[in-house]
């Protein structure tokens, strides 16, 4: 077996244009694909720009509640910066930020509590 990447998450969502907002808007994430797949499902497929893995924000899977998702962890270049900017959109660190053998990092939530972690330096 030759894996080369992970390809794609899944992140359980309630609303998936208030999510998409989230993602786009305030992570600066970018839209790959927004497709109705039936009457009752959507895909909605966003990723940081020029990544090579992206995250679908999903509201059928029963197993996977709303806000259950926690440890997704995204790589910003500047800490500090990313959380000033998320400040002045409202979005705060659960616990500020906090340091680790393997760097510093912080929490924040997506609209439906959904836990990112925000690591650089």
């Amino acid at each position: 077996m030759a894996i080369d990447h992970i390809e794609l998450l899944s992140v359980p969502v309630t609303d998936q244009d208030r999510a998409r907002d989230f993602y786009v808007n305030v992570l600066g994430f970018e839209v790959l694909r927004d497709n109705h797949m039936g009457p009752a499902q959507r895909w909605v497929q966003v990723a940081p720009k020029g990544a090579q893995t992206s995250i679908t924000l999903v509201t059928w899977f029963d197993s996977m509640p709303a806000g259950s998702l926690t440890g997704l962890v995204l790589h910003v270049d500047d800490l500090d910066a990313q959380l000033a900017e998320l400040a002045g959109q409202g979005v705060e660190p659960a616990e500020g930020i906090q340091s680790a053998p393997w760097g510093r990092f912080a929490v924040v939530a997506d609209p439906d509590g959904n836990r990112l972690v925000l690591q650089g330096a």
